[in-house]
């Protein structure tokens, strides 16, 4: 007999038996306790795992917050939904409980490393019927999957049977590594862009450090972290200094802080994990008149692409903005859905509607290519 059980705190499951039902995950357990334990503000958080027996069988993080439904909404229709968010404060603001993560780009329920395959789908409805009857539980209406694979035919198949809504949501950018040296890389490029970066590296470079500590920097980090979100329109969560220092504490040799320096002056950071299959750009931040003079963004990109090449590391995940640069870098985009209900039948049916118009591919073309070309 299948069991469901909901916990507040992911150390309620065994660890192994975590890790076993993501085998090729970085963001982990260890990766979940760091988030847990950073106390990021808004967000409440649930684990949802199905046993057979006492033997685990499936599980999914999920998250409950208020959300706004124009997060995704870039340019003049970031401006407009602002301007109605003033005028009627709250209107775009709905309490949400959502399976995945807002600190994960794509949304990850598993099944232990025993269970058929064949068994996965039914598994995933059942995991979707548990965080309804568990948002029921705290009275919250919308019910959502952020970010399912959009080539995940069983997510898919699960949230469309039990009457959720699909839109496309941000897509994944990633690069392949299979160049041996920098030069290859840029060889591949197209002649613009190769003869763009080429000028650009001849200019002043700044100073870069890999570390594991942070402690001694971290008021700079926090400034140029608070300096770039102010600068995004797309940023769902708002990351405390203990997300950073916790990160590198509890996942180790696997997350490092690349720092960037001019003289004595921090200028950039980059948060990445890294293990023997992919290097993943959590965050970057810079300050942004010397991101001017010294490129610091392609600076730091060629890093990380760097540090791939020689570390035999073939996949560079480099996040969910910024997707102009990204086509001509030569990124790849995974696509990435999300699924919505809401249990009161009159905003479901409201929603269909306002999807229209916040689809994140109607207010960036370089994203809307991006959506595309998955």
């Amino acid at each position: 007999m299948i069991t469901t059980q909901a916990f507040s705190t992911i150390q309620a499951i065994e660890r192994s038996a975590w890790n076993d039902c993501f085998p090729d995950a970085l963001e982990g357990w260890d990766y979940y306790v760091a988030v847990e334990n950073a106390g990021i503000e808004d967000f409440q958080w649930r684990y949802l795992a199905l046993y057979e027996d006492s033997t685990l069988l499936a599980v999914a993080p999920a998250f409950m917050t208020r959300y706004r439904l124009d997060t995704t909404v870039q340019g003049v229709g970031k401006r407009f939904t602002q301007r109605l968010e003033q005028l009627w404060p709250g209107i775009l603001q709905l309490r949400l409980y959502a399976i995945g993560s807002p600190v994960a780009e794509q949304c990850n329920a598993g099944t232990a490393s025993h269970v058929a395959a064949h068994r996965r789908q039914a598994l995933l409805e059942q995991l979707l019927s548990a965080a309804r009857c568990d948002a029921d539980s705290f009275g919250i209406g919308l019910l959502a999957v952020k970010d399912a694979p959009s080539n995940d035919e069983q997510w898919a198949a699960s949230c469309l049977g039990a009457g959720f809504q699909a839109m496309p949501s941000l897509p994944t950018a990633v690069l392949p590594v299979p160049f041996g040296s920098i030069d290859a890389y840029l060889g591949s490029l197209g002649k613009s862009t190769r003869k763009d970066l080429r000028r650009k590296l001849r200019a002043p470079a700044p100073r870069i450090e890999w570390r594991r500590s942070i402690d001694d920097v971290l008021p700079s980090i926090m400034r140029l972290y608070e300096a770039t979100l102010s600068r995004s329109d797309l940023q769902f969560e708002r990351l405390p200094a203990s997300y950073f220092t916790g990160i590198l504490k509890h996942l180790e040799d696997r997350a490092v802080c690349v720092l960037y320096w001019v003289d004595e002056q921090l200028v950039a950071f980059n948060l990445i994990l890294i293990d023997q299959q992919r290097l993943i750009d959590k965050f970057f931040a810079h300050d942004i008149e010397s991101s001017r003079e010294y490129n610091l963004y392609l600076r730091s990109w060629l890093a990380n692409v760097d540090y791939c090449i020689q570390h035999n590391i073939a996949l560079y995940e480099c996040g969910q903005a910024g997707y102009a640069s990204k086509l001509r870098l030569g990124c790849e985009f995974q696509g990435n859905t999300l699924f919505f209900r809401h249990r009161n039948w009159l905003i479901n049916t409201l929603l269909k509607l306002v999807k229209l118009f916040v689809r994140p591919d109607r207010s960036d073309p370089a994203m809307a290519a991006a959506i595309s070309e998955t």
